[in-house]
């Protein structure tokens, strides 16, 4: 009973894990190692600089066929206009399911204060793209046929477009985005759960620190909510940034918890958990390069393992316009 009830668990953790990596580009906690861009496509070209970032994420060391997830994004100005340019392409791999996407995206950002010193700003992205899903039935039939297995790669292709919103005033921002608007067919032969991958994001937050002061701090906090399951989940966030004579060092710390619970049998009782992620976070700014660390460890009583969740990003600023707003803002500023 005890072996079985531990396949019913595993079994859940790698259902949760795959359907996840089903819905486009997945969202962690990258978004805070600058780069907004990656989730909210309102924030291509809302910095001074264009930028370059690179991610690697790595689940579960010295596993076999651990989730991996790899991206690319370059965002910038369309010269001294207030309309940007970007795109972002990356892979995702998950034990026998895989998915590649490329997005293209544009963003428009509209100017409410009198000058450029006093930072108030409304800004508009559309990002589409596809996404290619496969799934290798290969190995499936080591018992013999089965009429529900293929046995070989699967691979569909889906179109979507995210619409989004960011609004920065002062040393506050808020974005919005509706990531997936599109329904469509299906994938892996389960259209009821897979052609709906609409997905919400709220994101607030500010800037502090005294005047003259080399420190400052980034409290925010984002909602998403998946509409096809039904399913929200919240990060409380915190930043510290540091000045120094060659750029910034900055820190943080990020706590993502669920709303919802999912069930799993121990010792012939039925109990309940939800997702909880604590993810430290540590990164530098060196002239026109970035190059930031996260490591997220889950902090439920039980999980598929206990490693965690490395994350690096490299980054390169280019053509860099003067800070413009008097204001604590990295995300624009910087």
């Amino acid at each position: 009973m005890r072996l079985k009830n531990t396949l019913m668990l595993v079994v859940a953790v790698l259902f949760t894990t795959i359907a996840t990596s089903q819905e486009g580009l997945p969202i962690y906690t990258d978004y805070l190692t600058d780069n907004y861009y990656l989730i909210h496509p309102s924030m291509a070209g809302a910095a001074n600089c264009s930028k370059v970032r690179l991610t690697s994420r790595q689940q579960w060391f010295g596993h076999d066929d651990a989730p991996r997830l790899s991206t690319l994004s370059i965002n910038g100005r369309i010269g001294e206009t207030p309309s940007a340019i970007g795109g972002i392409v990356y892979t995702d791999k998950n034990g026998y399911h895989s998915q590649t996407g490329a997005y293209v995206t544009y963003a428009h950002h509209l100017m409410f204060s009198r000058s450029e010193v006093d930072l108030n700003m409304l800004s508009f992205g559309l990002s589409a793209g596809f996404i290619q899903y496969k799934l290798d039935e290969t190995s499936f039939l080591f018992d013999g046929p089965d009429p529900a297995i293929d046995g070989i790669v699967q691979s569909a292709t889906n179109f979507n477009i995210d619409f989004g919103f960011s609004y920065q005033f002062l040393d506050f921002y808020a974005h919005g985005t509706v990531k997936n608007i599109l329904d469509n067919d299906g994938i892996n032969k389960e259209p009821n759960v897979t052609s709906n991958l609409r997905r919400y994001l709220f994101t607030v937050g500010g800037v502090f620190g005294k005047l003259g002061s080399t420190w400052s701090y980034e409290p925010s906090v984002m909602l998403q909510y998946r509409d096809a399951t039904e399913e929200a989940s919240i990060d409380v966030n915190a930043k510290v940034y540091k000045q120094m004579d060659f750029g910034t060092l900055w820190a943080g710390l990020s706590y993502r918890n669920s709303f919802d619970g999912a069930e799993y049998i121990s010792s012939n009782t039925i109990n309940s958990q939800r997702l909880q992620q604590i993810t430290p976070l540590v990164g530098v700014n060196y002239k026109n390069f970035m190059f930031a660390y996260t490591y997220t460890h889950q902090t439920n009583s039980v999980v598929y393992t206990n490693g965690g969740f490395h994350q690096f990003t490299l980054g390169f600023n280019f053509g860099c316009r003067r800070e413009r707003y008097d204001c604590k803002c990295p995300a624009v500023n910087y």
